[in-house]
């Protein structure tokens, strides 16, 4: 019975996984409020009641692509949800991420784009979830700000904060840049320039 049950588990982590692979790539075309359920559904091989009974709802299916996309992204850069790399370490993450972005997932990119831009008013179903995260991503900048800091690493008198909202200002606007033009933004090399002048700029 165990093996049964193990077997079942896991055709339903794969059904679930078609789902939100299906959602990631109509979402990221014709945004999420131009996507229905059963569009979905057949993209995946199931039937909206299916859909309804993994995720509860459109809502939250929206809210597990957007945890898979952080998930994923993660996992491909072995990052520790709990990590505090050193400033070089950070910096290399955010160029390895814009390597692999630009060759092989920019689906999850242009869905993020997407839904942000159909949440930026305060009642939107996720708008919430976008400032929150926008939010943790600015204070993860600002302590490793702060840290490199206090290691030495980076010169004294700085302000975290407002280091912290310029980079992810960048992340974001590189991001949507290369998605409009990307026969002329070159994601990868935006990215190393800049936090090689910003690594520059803050040597001690």
């Amino acid at each position: 019975m165990a093996g049964v049950k193990g077997q079942v588990q896991q055709r339903g982590v794969a059904r679930r996984r078609a789902m939100v692979d299906a959602a990631i790539e109509l979402f990221a075309r014709q945004g999420v409020r131009g996507t229905g359920l059963a569009a979905i559904a057949e993209r995946a091989g199931a039937t909206p009641s299916a859909l309804i009974h993994h995720f509860g709802s459109k809502d939250g299916l929206v809210r597990a692509v957007l945890e898979e996309a952080d998930r994923r992204a993660l996992e491909r850069l072995s990052v520790p949800r709990d990590a505090e790399p050193t400033l070089d370490q950070a910096f290399d993450w955010f160029v390895r991420d814009a390597e692999h972005t630009a060759a092989t997932d920019g689906r999850l990119a242009a869905l993020h784009v997407t839904l942000t831009a159909e949440n930026l008013e305060p009642g939107s179903a996720l708008h919430t979830w976008f400032r929150d995260r926008g939010r943790a991503l600015r204070g993860h900048l600002a302590a490793l700000f702060t840290r490199a800091v206090a290691d030495g690493s980076a010169r004294a008198g700085l302000d975290p904060e407002v280091l912290a909202a310029e980079t992810a200002a960048f992340l974001e606007g590189a991001h949507l840049l290369w998605l409009l033009d990307p026969e002329r933004v070159d994601l990868v090399a935006l990215h190393r320039g800049y936090f090689e002048g910003l690594s520059a700029r803050l040597r001690p």
